[in-house]
């Protein structure tokens, strides 16, 4: 189970609250103090923010829960992507006073996107400002419709805020219940319409039941972590609705690692979610397209830590040690069938990491190398010409917190320059090229041929070999290809990665094994997988440039809303920052705007905001995709030998050979 919110909802203080509650922990954790069960890191108690997800188990009568706390920043989601592809449910929690926040949003379309089970916590009903209607409304309105309150909050904003739940003898209740239910349940809407009467309570349970746990219908509970209010029926609500895994432990083995970490001597250890199956310490593993790898130890979380084990089975998450380069995401195992794949936004920023001291930039190439295997989204690269280290972000405060990461845990101070927007490169038409062993000008001992073309947006890089190529050389050198495509696409025509695409390999030729004599195999006759790893870029590249490509920048939808005697200052400014806003909607003294906007100027909107509106204007965005360049066309400098200019690549490459 996932517990997931908007940032200072609440939700750590949740998880506290619920392992207090099955008797893990005597007392509640403070946030502020430092002193909660899941932000372990030395960082996450110094800003009271959760920055990476943390696994705890407790057992509730005889359902044992794994919990995932993860963070609620909208720069770590990224971390809460990795968490969704393991939950079997999730609680959303909302502030009773902040109410739907824009993080918020984020969260549950994604989790309705990937079916995820999920009920609703709104928390801090002993806040002053608190409110139930107007909380629920706006999940109505903003989030889902598909939501039923499972109780009343009495005497909010107060310490002595309490949930009341409802039962078969709430007439109002059951008759919204009923209302809700009938839109996914045919069957259940006739006999309604007949006689509202012949409905049991029992059979609306039952399908309230059934429609939490296809993610059809969310209940609804209020409380207050911090008192205790309402945390026993949301504890309730969490065993009977929503779905319990019991899994197979005789079946094959089959998991998902979600998180990757290291050990005090440095070695990685991977977090698996069991599906299937079970894994035991010294077992050898098939991790992703990796060889097997032997499993040297296990931990399995358990009543409120992680306890060394012999194995860990179905329906439990473990550490596994022992598992050599495993990445997040990878398989353990056989894959699941049902695996469903998840689309958060990517990052759209970018900036160039700079040690103070000029002899940390080796272990700072080590750190975020580490770094990039806890968080892959932060694409660590690397320029040798300009001995620059980039990495990819969310936002400010990821870049903050990269910064104390490697000044705590690392012993390395930085600082960043100019943060820049990362744009992507699509092919405008198709593209093709080929170049043949033996044949001038190619000194390689291979035959390449590729063509690329346009694909679908968001369709990513799509690498297939042709019919009559099939068969016509070893496996091996078309993994080489393959795997050179997709790098070499990192970088396109202007610099930037290019996807929405399809490689097809339409030649391909090898010499085999030679020698000279009687002498032991000769290299320089024979093909290798470095011939096609070196030629490929060349071909890639001048088919990419017959194809030719279009450069796209990332665009953010904006939700404003105004004081409305702001408006006039407010609209040039959008004008200004090329934002495309729709007609303005007047509300009394309140005026809404929404549209999109370029990503690079949505630092600049949020930072004149406050005072064009007196401080009263609210901005939300979120990613919504990506739009063609308008004027100069952005580059961003080469980090490899630039096959696009063949005879310094060739210079390059074959003064290494």
């Amino acid at each position: 189970m996932g517990i997931l919110a908007h940032v200072d909802a609440g939700k750590t203080t949740l998880t506290e609250r619920l392992l207090q509650a099955a008797g893990v922990i005597d007392e509640v954790g403070s946030v502020d103090d430092g002193t909660t069960q899941t932000d372990s890191l030395a960082l996450e108690r110094r800003r009271g923010i959760t920055i990476k997800s943390a696994v705890v188990s407790f057992v509730v009568d005889d359902v044992t829960v794994n919990l995932i706390d993860t963070p609620g920043h909208p720069d770590f989601i990224a971390e809460v992507e990795r968490a969704l592809s393991v939950l079997d449910g999730a609680v959303l929690v909302i502030s009773a006073v902040e109410g739907v926040q824009p993080q918020t949003r984020v969260l549950l379309r994604a989790l309705r996107r990937l079916h995820v089970p999920t009920v609703i916590f709104v928390n801090k009903i002993d806040r002053r400002g608190a409110h139930d209607a107007r909380v629920l409304r706006a999940i109505s309105e903003k989030l889902t419709p598909a939501v039923i309150a499972m109780g009343s909050a009495l005497d909010l904003g107060t310490r002595s805020a309490a949930f009341r739940p409802y039962g078969a003898a709430d007439v109002a209740f059951t008759a919204r219940l009923a209302e809700a239910l009938v839109d996914h349940d045919d069957a259940l809407l006739n006999q309604y319409v007949e006689d509202e009467t012949a409905v049991a309570y029992r059979q609306l349970r039952d399908g309230l039941v059934a429609q939490t746990k296809q993610a059809l219908l969310h209940p609804v509970f209020f409380g207050s972590a911090i008192t205790g209010a309402g945390v026993d029926c949301l504890i309730a609500g969490i065993t009977e609705l929503l779905p319990a895994d019991h899994g197979d432990d005789d079946g094959p083995v089959s998991g998902t690692v979600f998180k990757v970490d290291r050990g005090p001597a440095g070695e990685k250890i991977a977090y698996v979610r069991m599906f299937s199956g079970r894994v035991r310490t010294r077992d050898r593993l098939q991790v992703g397209d990796d060889d097997e790898r032997k499993v040297t130890a296990i931990s399995v979380f358990d009543r409120g830590g992680d306890v060394q084990r012999p194995s860990v089975g179905a329906g439990q998450i473990g550490k596994l040690w022992g598992l050599g380069d495993v990445q997040i995401g990878d398989t353990i195992g056989t894959e699941r069938t049902t695996s469903q794949h998840h689309h958060f936004a990517p990052p759209t920023l970018e900036t160039v990491v700079v040690p103070t001291g000029a002899t940390d930039r080796g272990a700072l190439h080590v750190a975020l190398d580490q770094l990039a295997e806890q968080d892959p989204l932060i694409n660590f690269r690397q320029d040798d010409v300009r001995q620059q280290l980039f990495v990819s972000l969310y936002g400010e405060v990821q870049k903050e917190v990269i910064q104390q990461t490697l000044a705590l845990d690392f012993g390395i101070d930085v600082d960043f320059l100019e943060t820049t927007t990362i744009c992507i490169e699509r092919p405008i038409g198709t593209g093709a090229a080929v170049e043949r062993l033996r044949m001038a000008p190619n000194p390689f001992l291979a035959t390449v041929g590729l063509r690329i073309e346009p694909a679908a947006v968001g369709s990513g890089v799509e690498f297939q070999i042709e019919a009559q190529v099939l068969g016509s050389m070893p496996f091996a050198f078309f993994r080489a290809v393959e795997d050179t495509v997709r790098e070499t696409l990192q970088q396109g025509i202007y610099g930037w990665q290019v996807t929405d695409c399809t490689v097809s390999m339409t030649h391909s030729g090898y010499l085999g094994k030679h020698s000279l004599g009687h002498q032991r195999f000769n290299k320089s006759l024979s093909s290798t997988g470095e011939d096609y790893r070196k030629l490929t870029p060349l071909v890639l590249m001048s088919a990419l440039k017959h194809a030719g490509t279009r450069v796209y920048e990332p665009i953010h939808r904006f939700h404003l809303e105004v004081p409305t005697d702001t408006l006039g200052p407010v609209l040039p400014v959008l004008t200004r920052l090329q934002a495309v806003p729709q007609a303005p909607v007047m509300q009394g003294s309140s005026c809404t705007l929404e549209g999109e906007i370029p990503a690079a100027r949505m630092h600049e909107l949020q930072r004149q905001l406050p005072a064009l509106t007196r401080g009263d204007g609210v901005l939300e965005s979120a990613f919504a995709g990506y739009q063609p360049v308008r004027g100069t066309i952005p580059t961003r400098p080469r980090t490899d030998h630039n096959p696009l200019d063949r005879k310094e690549y060739l210079r390059q490459v074959l003064r290494r050979t």
